[in-house]
Formats: C-alpha cells, sequence, structure tokens
C-alpha cells in the first residue's frame, strides 16, 4: 500500500511540475521548481520502496527523511513568504492541498523501513 501510495504521488507530483513548468513558469517558479523536487524524492522513494534490497532501503530512507525535510520547510516558508509561493507545490502548508497526505507519507515511510529493518535483524539473530 504504502508504494502504491508513493507512485500515485510520483506521477501527480511530476505530471503537476511539468504542466507548471511548461506553461506558467514565470508566474511561480520557485513553487514550480519545488514541486519538481517533491516529484523526484517520490519516484525515488517509490523505486526504492518497491526493490526493497538493503541498499535501495538505505536510499529509500535518505530519500523519506528529506522529504519529510522538504516538507517541513517548504511548508513554514510558503505560510511565511506567500509572495513566494503566488502557486501552491505539493509541499505548501505541509501538503494542505493534498489532505496532508505529503506530510505523512515520509513518516510512514521512515516508519515501515525502520520496523523492516529490526525485524530483519530478529530473523537474522534467530528471534
Amino acid at each position: 500500500m504504502l508504494v502504491a501510495v508513493y507512485a500515485l504521488f510520483a506521477l501527480s507530483a511530476s505530471a503537476r511540475a511539468v504542466v507548471q513548468i511548461a506553461t506558467e513558469f514565470s508566474h511561480a517558479p520557485v513553487a514550480y521548481v519545488l514541486s519538481a523536487f517533491a516529484a523526484a524524492f517520490y519516484i525515488v522513494a517509490t523505486v526504492t520502496l518497491a526493490v526493497g534490497n538493503p541498499a535501495a532501503r538505505r536510499i529509500a530512507a535518505l530519500s523519506c527523511s528529506v522529504e519529510l525535510a522538504g516538507v517541513l520547510a517548504v511548508g513554514t516558508w510558503s505560510l511565511a513568504d506567500k509572495a513566494t509561493f503566488p502557486d501552491a507545490t505539493v509541499w505548501s502548508g505541509y501538503g494542505s492541498g493534498y489532505g496532508f497526505v505529503p506530510l505523512v507519507l515520509p513518516v510512514f515511510g521512515l516508519l515501515w523501513l525502520s520496523r523492516w529493518s529490526r525485524g530483519g535483524r530478529n530473523r537474522r539473530r534467530g528471534r
């Protein structure tokens, strides 16, 4: 389910960023570039969570961590400096335009990765 939600966000954020950058980039360049940035992290998280090998899980953890930091930073920035964000990004207002899913998705990703990692260590130790 987690990979499916990430895939949906990868698709929607990518499509949104492409359309915004192609059609009205000069209107809100910061917002549109940040939407593309978010899309890139959703794509990386989708692929690495789906692959699931140890190297992919490390990349997924990094991606989810950067994603969470981005949501918090952009969410705060977008509320503090509305002039820079005449249009919303995926992460504006902590993802309020997407039902705050962008805020909770990386948390669930990190929790899932943490649980998977602990489970893997316990299996190797025979527990």
